[in-house]
């Protein structure tokens, strides 16, 4: 096996993995857990407890 062929070998795999990434992050399954996770940088923080406040 030489060069040229181990290079076209690796670079088909390469593709093949990128399409599998493509499709699970698109995936409509996934769609509402990367909504969530998009959101979440814009998610208020609770105020910090008050330390005479005990419930």
């Amino acid at each position: 096996m030489d060069s040229g062929t181990l290079s076209g070998i690796v670079t088909i795999v390469f593709i093949v993995v990128f399409i599998g990434i493509v499709w699970w992050a698109y995936s409509r399954a996934n769609k509402e857990r990367f909504e969530d996770a998009g959101r979440l940088p814009f998610a208020e923080d609770e105020p910090p407890a008050q330390q005479g406040d005990k419930k």
